[in-house]
C-alpha cells in the first residue's frame, strides 16, 4: 500500500470518528445552553404578587389575606398588595382575578359562597369554577353560631324548634343578604327541621345582628368572631354551633348536630385560588409556601383572635371541598327556591 492509500484511509477514519462523536458533541451543547438558560430564568415571584378580595376593606374576609400576605411577602423579598374589589356579591372582584393573566402574580381569595353558592344563585356568571379556577389552598375556617335575643323564651335549639312550631307563633332569622351564608344555614336548619322561619334579609351583617339584639328579629346564623362579645355580654344567648365540632370559647354548647340533626354542617372557609392556566409548579410553591405560612404561631394566633382556624389544605382536597358544598348548597338552593336580590 502507497503513502497516498494511507492518508486517505487514516482521513476516512478521522471522519467515521468525528461523525460518531457528533451527536454527543451536539446533546453537550443543548445542556450547557438549556442550564445557562433555567439560571438565566428569573425565580418566582420576582415581582409585586396582588391578592384581590371581593369585598371591602374590613372583616374576616380582608383580615385574612392581610395577615398571610405580609408573610409571604417577608418570605418572598417582594410586595405583596390587598386589592379590594368589591360589588355583586363578590361576583366582581372573582371575574377580575380569575380572568387575570395565569402567571402566579394574581391570587384570589375566595370565600365560601362565592365558590359554592353564588355559581347556582347566578347562572350567568363569566366564569366556571370548575373550569377556569385552580385551587391552592383553604386559609381558615370559622363555624357560624345559632343565637337568639335574649329575650326568646328557650334555651336550647330544641326548645326554638318546637317553638317555631307551635300555632300562632312566627319566628324569624336574618342575614346579611338573599344567598348568604346565614340564610343558606337558615333554610337548611327548615328543610330539615320542619320548621317555617321567616328570612329577613339585611345589607350588613352588623344592622341584622343588631336587630337580633333589639327584639326587632329572633335569631339568625352568625359567625363565632362577630357574635361571641355579644353573647358574654349577654345580648345574644347561643342556642348551638352550626359547625363539625364545639367551640373551645364554648365548651358547652353543643353542635347542631348533637342536638338531634347529624350531618349539619355550616362552616364559613376562606380560600386561595388562581386561574386554571397557572403553571404547576407555581401552584405547588403558592401551597407550600401559605401551608408554612399557616403553620407559624404568630399567625395562628392572629386567627384564632378572629375566630378562625387555620387549615392549609391540599389543591385536592380543596377542589374535592368545592364540588361536595357546591352540590350541598344547589340543593339547597333549588328546595326554597332562592333567587338573587333585584
Amino acid at each position: 500500500m502507497n503513502m497516498k492509500s494511507i492518508k486517505l484511509l487514516t482521513r476516512r477514519a478521522r471522519l467515521a470518528q468525528f461523525a460518531l462523536a457528533l451527536p454527543l458533541l451536539l446533546g453537550n451543547l443543548h445542556n450547557t445552553a438549556q442550564a445557562a438558560n433555567e439560571t438565566a430564568k428569573p425565580t418566582y415571584p420576582n415581582k409585586t404578587v396582588r391578592i384581590i378580595v371581593p369585598f371591602g376593606p374590613a372583616g374576616v374576609a380582608d383580615a385574612l389575606p392581610r395577615i398571610v400576605g405580609q408573610k409571604l411577602s417577608e418570605k418572598w423579598g417582594v410586595p405583596v398588595v390587598i386589592d379590594n374589589k368589591p360589588g355583586a356579591s363578590g361576583n366582581i372582584g372573582m371575574t377580575a382575578g380569575i380572568l387575570a393573566p395565569a402567571d402566579g402574580y394574581t391570587l384570589t381569595l375566595a370565600p365560601t359562597g362565592n365558590l359554592t353558592v353564588n355559581p347556582t344563585l347566578f347562572p350567568n356568571l363569566s366564569f366556571d369554577v370548575k373550569r377556569d379556577i385552580a385551587p391552592i389552598t383553604v386559609l381558615g375556617e370559622s363555624p357560624n353560631l345559632l343565637v337568639v335575643n335574649a329575650k326568646v323564651p328557650v334555651k336550647n335549639l330544641d326548645e326554638f324548634i318546637n317553638r317555631a312550631k307551635q300555632s300562632g307563633v312566627s319566628m324569624s332569622f336574618g342575614s346579611p343578604g338573599t344567598g348568604s351564608g346565614p340564610h343558606l344555614a337558615g333554610e337548611l336548619l327548615n328543610q330539615i327541621a320542619g320548621t317555617h322561619l321567616l328570612h329577613v334579609p339585611y345589607n350588613a351583617m352588623a344592622l341584622a345582628m343588631n336587630d337580633v339584639m333589639g327584639g326587632t328579629l329572633d335569631s339568625m346564623f352568625v359567625a363565632s368572631a362577630i357574635s361571641l362579645p355579644h353573647i358574654q355580654s349577654g345580648k345574644l344567648r347561643v342556642l348551638a354551633v352550626a359547625g363539625a365540632k364545639r367551640l373551645s370559647q364554648l365548651p358547652d354548647v353543643p353542635t347542631v348536630a348533637e342536638s338531634g340533626f347529624p350531618g349539619f354542617d355550616v362552616t364559613s372557609w376562606y380560600g386561595i385560588v388562581v386561574p386554571k392556566a397557572v403553571p404547576q409548579p407555581i401552584i405547588n410553591k403558592l401551597h407550600q409556601d401559605i401551608s408554612e405560612v399557616l403553620k407559624m404561631p404568630d399567625v395562628r394566633q392572629k386567627f384564632a383572635a378572629l375566630g378562625v382556624t387555620p387549615v392549609g389544605s391540599s389543591p385536592q382536597e380543596f377542589s374535592a371541598m368545592i364540588l361536595n358544598e357546591s352540590k350541598k348548597w344547589g340543593g339547597i338552593i333549588h328546595a326554597a327556591n332562592i333567587k338573587p336580590a333585584q
